[in-house]
C-alpha cells in the first residue's frame, strides 16, 4: 500500500505540472496492473515523457541531486573499484573517486535500494564513504557499456591508437561512440588534469610532436609528448565536443564545453590560435565549485580582511581589482559578491563571457554579435534597478565613464583592471581619459592581487636565509623567525607546494586621498600619503607570508618584484 501511495504521488505531481496528462497517468496506471513495473518506467517505455524528466523529477521529490550521464567521463580509478558484472546486477555506475577524502561518487537508478547499497558498502570496505545520485536506468546501463566495455586509461588508448587506424568521419559527427580511442583519450586527459587541480590544459603541437601541458597552481607543467600523428584527430574532437568549426584551421576560434568530471559540473572555456606548426588549442578549467571561495576561507590577513569589509560598507562608488591573467581577480570578485548577495540586493553582472553561474545574481555575457559591449551593457543594467554591478574589465574610454556613472548615482560597482600595482590604477585610468574630478570621490578602493603557492605542510624545511636574502626579509638571527624553502613529498606530488593563497596590497580612498588625486598628485605623494594609512605594499605582503612560513621567498619572488621593495 506504500508503494501504491508513492506512485500515485508521482504521477499527480506529473500531471499537476502540465508534464503528462490524466489519461495517459490513468493507461499507464491500467498498464502497471499487468507489468508490475514502476510507474517512471512505464511512462517511458509508453512513450509519454522522456527519462530526463522522471530522473529530475524524482530527484527533486526524494531531495537527491540527478545526473545525465550522456555529459559524463568516468574516474577511471573509480571503476577499478567495482566490477562489471556487480555494476549491472545493481543498476549502479561509479563515476569518480576521491582517493584523499576516499569518498566514491556512485550514480544508481533507485535511491531506495537498501540491498544494492548494502552490498556496495561491504564491498567497498568501513574506510570508503558513499555518495549516490540519480539517473535514468537507459543511461546508466549504456554507460557501463562504454565505460567497462573500453580502455579508458591514457597509456592503455595510446596503445590502442598505435595498433589501429582513427576513423575522423565519426569523430567529426559529434559521436560519443566509445569504440573511437580518440573519444575516449580526450575524455581521459580531461578527468586526469581535473583530478590533479589544473587552471588549464594546453595542446600544443611542434614539428614533430604534441606536447600537453597543465597549469597547476600556476606552474605549467609537461605532462605529455605524442607523436604528431595523434594531432589532428585529438584536434577534431576537441573542436566538436566545444562547438567550433572543425573546417576552419586558418583563424582564431572560441568555444566551450560543458562535463560531469569526478561527479561535479566542469566547464571549459576553449581558444584555438593558429601557429607555423598547427593549431595550438588551450582549455580554461572552470571549476564552480574551487572558484567561489568565502571570504572567511581566502586565509587573508585580518587587517587585509577587515579593509575588504570596511569597502564592501560603501554604498556607492567603484571597487577595482587589479592585477595580470591569472592572478585570481575574477574568484576574489565573486568571493565579495557572494559575501554580499542575498534576497535584498539585486546583483548584476557584464563579463566576457559568464565563468560561474551564482544563484540570486543577474549574470549577463558581452556578446559583439548582438552589439552588446560593456558600455551598452552597463546602460542596459541600469535600468533594471540594479543595487550592485560586476563590470568584468575595464577596456576602454566608454566602458570606464558608464561605469563611473553607475557609481555616481548611488551604485556600488566592482571592476577588474590591468595594472600592475593599486597604485598604477590612476594613471591607467587618466590614460583610458577619465579626468581627476571624477575619480576624485567615487573610487572606494583599488586592490591589487597576486597568488603565490602554499608550501606543503608535511616536507617544508627550515634553513638560514643568506645575506642576500636576510636583507630581503629584513631577518635578524635573533628573531628565531624560521623562513622555509620546498622540498618535494608524495602529499604534494614532488612538487613542495600544495594550493595557492593571494597576496593583496589594499588602498582605501578618503577625503585627503580623493583631493590627491582630483589635483593629479605624484605617485610618491600619493604612495606616501597612503603609506600614512597602512598601506602595505604586495612585497611586503609576500614578505610577511614567508616569515609565517607560509611560502617560500622563492615562489615570492617568482610573481613579485623585491628588488624595489618598500618596506613600511
Amino acid at each position: 500500500m506504500v508503494e501504491a501511495r508513492k506512485t500515485l504521488r508521482l504521477g499527480e505531481m506529473l500531471v499537476q505540472q502540465g508534464l503528462i496528462t490524466l489519461d495517459q497517468l490513468r493507461i499507464a496506471l491500467k498498464e502497471q496492473q499487468h507489468t508490475n513495473l514502476p510507474l517512471g518506467r512505464l511512462l517511458v517505455k509508453l512513450g509519454f515523457i522522456t527519462e530526463a524528466v522522471i530522473r529530475d523529477q524524482l530527484a527533486h521529490t526524494i531531495g537527491q541531486t540527478s545526473l545525465d550521464l550522456a555529459n559524463v567521463v568516468a574516474d577511471p580509478e573509480a571503476l577499478k573499484l567495482i566490477s562489471e558484472d556487480f555494476a549491472r546486477r545493481h543498476h549502479l555506475l561509479p563515476i569518480a573517486f576521491d582517493a584523499q577524502r576516499q569518498v566514491l561518487v556512485v550514480a544508481i537508478t533507485d535511491m531506495f535500494n537498501v540491498v544494492a547499497l548494502d552490498h556496495l558498502r561491504a564491498l567497498l570496505g568501513a574506510g570508503v564513504e558513499v555518495d549516490t545520485v540519480l539517473s535514468g536506468e537507459a543511461q546508466l546501463l549504456e554507460a557501463i557499456d562504454n565505460f567497462y566495455g573500453f580502455e579508458l586509461s591514457v597509456d592503455g588508448i595510446l596503445r590502442e591508437i598505435e595498433t589501429g587506424e582513427v576513423d575522423y568521419q565519426s569523430l567529426a559527427m559529434d559521436t560519443e561512440e566509445y569504440t573511437q580511442p580518440v573519444v575516449r583519450l580526450v575524455g581521459s586527459l580531461l578527468v586526469d588534469a581535473v583530478k590533479r587541480g589544473a587552471s588549464d590544459i594546453h595542446f600544443e603541437p611542434e614539428h614533430a610532436f604534441l606536447r600537453i601541458r597543465y597549469r597547476i597552481d600556476g606552474v605549467l607543467e609537461q605532462v605529455r609528448s605524442l607523436h604528431k600523428s595523434y594531432w589532428p584527430g585529438i584536434a577534431v574532437r576537441l573542436k566538436v565536443i566545444s562547438g567550433m568549426n572543425i573546417a576552419e584551421n586558418r583563424a582564431p576560434q572560441d568555444g566551450r564545453l560543458s562535463l560531469t568530471l569526478h561527479g561535479r559540473p566542469i566547464d571549459f572555456r576553449v581558444s584555438s590560435q593558429p601557429t607555423i606548426h598547427g593549431e595550438n588549442i588551450v582549455l580554461r578549467v572552470l571549476d564552480r565549485e574551487k572558484s567561489i571561495i568565502p571570504l572567511a576561507n581566502m586565509d587573508l590577513p585580518t587587517d587585509t580582511h577587515t579593509a575588504l569589509q570596511r569597502m564592501m560598507a560603501r554604498p556607492e562608488g567603484i571597487l577595482i581589482i587589479t592585477g595580470p591573467t591569472g592572478s585570481g581577480k575574477t574568484t576574489t570578485l565573486y568571493s565579495l559578491l557572494t559575501h554580499l548577495n542575498n534576497e535584498t540586493v539585486n546583483i548584476m553582472t557584464l563579463e566576457d563571457p559568464v565563468e560561474y553561474p551564482v544563484t540570486l545574481m543577474r549574470q549577463s555575457s558581452v556578446n559583439e554579435t548582438l552589439k552588446l559591449d560593456f558600455a551598452n551593457g552597463i546602460r542596459s543594467i541600469m535600468r533594471q534597478d540594479p543595487d550592485i554591478i560586476l563590470v568584468g574589465e575595464i577596456r576602454d574610454r566608454d566602458t570606464a565613464e558608464m561605469a563611473f556613472r553607475a557609481a555616481m548615482t548611488g551604485h556600488q560597482v566592482f571592476t577588474t583592471l590591468h595594472t600592475n600595482s593599486a597604485l598604477g590604477a590612476f594613471p591607467r585610468l587618466l590614460d583610458i581619459g577619465i579626468v581627476p574630478d571624477i575619480m576624485a570621490g567615487n573610487i572606494i578602493g583599488v586592490v591589487a592581487q597576486r597568488l603565490v603557492r602554499v608550501l606543503c605542510p608535511h616536507c617544508r624545511a627550515a634553513y638560514t636565509p643568506d645575506a642576500d636574502e636576510q636583507k630581503l626579509l629584513d631577518w635578524q638571527a635573533t628573531d628565531r623567525r624560521p623562513v622555509y624553502r620546498a622540498v618535494g613529498c608524495p602529499a604534494c606530488n614532488g612538487k613542495g607546494y600544495r594550493g595557492r593563497m593571494a597576496l593583496m596590497e589594499l588602498l582605501r580612498m578618503d577625503s585627503e586621498l580623493d583631493d590627491l588625486v582630483a589635483r593629479r598628485a605624484t605617485h610618491r605623494e600619493i604612495l606616501n600619503a597612503a603609506l600614512m594609512r597602512g598601506y602595505r605594499s604586495l612585497a611586503v605582503d609576500g614578505i610577511s607570508r614567508v616569515l609565517e612560513g607560509k611560502t617560500s621567498l622563492a615562489e615570492v619572488s617568482r610573481v613579485v618584484d623585491l628588488t624595489q621593495r618598500i618596506l613600511s
